[in-house]
């Protein structure tokens, strides 16, 4: 049994150390956000990240991941998480989250979508339409052309007679 827990911890370990700083910090906003759902009522550890995808463009970094979650033996609001067991064969949800993130020094989120549920549920065609959809949505934040100006965007207002 030790072995087992050992390899899995030591996966997580490995996941987290390859992941880059917005991709934690995504992973950890899902945490918080599936924590706060009042249906949920114990603690979910990270167990795997899969499908990380992060994409620089002019107007900022889109990141879109799955995290895996896996249910622990503690209550959400035990104050000693980190020695909290996982329990095998227990809920396993996994959240889609897709971020976009400014350009600034410190990325500040431009726009974001969160969907967590059991992972056959996020299998369904029409969830993962939705999804697809709503990630697009997201990677599109901050692109707006009013954003740009253009030469000659305001000379013709200025010179109209009223």
């Amino acid at each position: 049994m030790r072995f087992p827990l050992a390899l899995c911890l030591g996966l997580v370990a490995l996941a987290t150390a390859s992941q880059s700083p917005l991709q934690r910090r995504v992973v950890k906003e899902v945490l918080e956000y599936f924590h706060s759902r009042s249906n949920v009522q114990f603690f979910f550890k990270e167990q795997a990240v899969e499908g990380a995808v992060e994409r620089e463009d002019p107007s900022g970094t889109f990141v879109q991941l799955r995290v895996n979650l896996v249910q622990t033996a503690c209550g959400k609001r035990a104050p000693r998480r980190q020695n909290c067991r996982t329990l095998e064969n227990r809920r396993k949800p996994t959240c889609l989250a897709c971020y976009k993130f400014d350009s600034g020094d410190v990325p500040k989120v431009l726009d974001k979508y969160q969907n967590c549920g059991p992972s056959h549920h996020l299998a369904v065609k029409e969830i993962k339409h939705r999804d697809e959809a709503e990630c697009r949505a997201v990677e599109e934040a901050g692109k707006s052309v009013d954003v740009l100006y253009l030469p000659g965007m305001y000379a013709f207002s200025k010179g109209l007679p009223a």
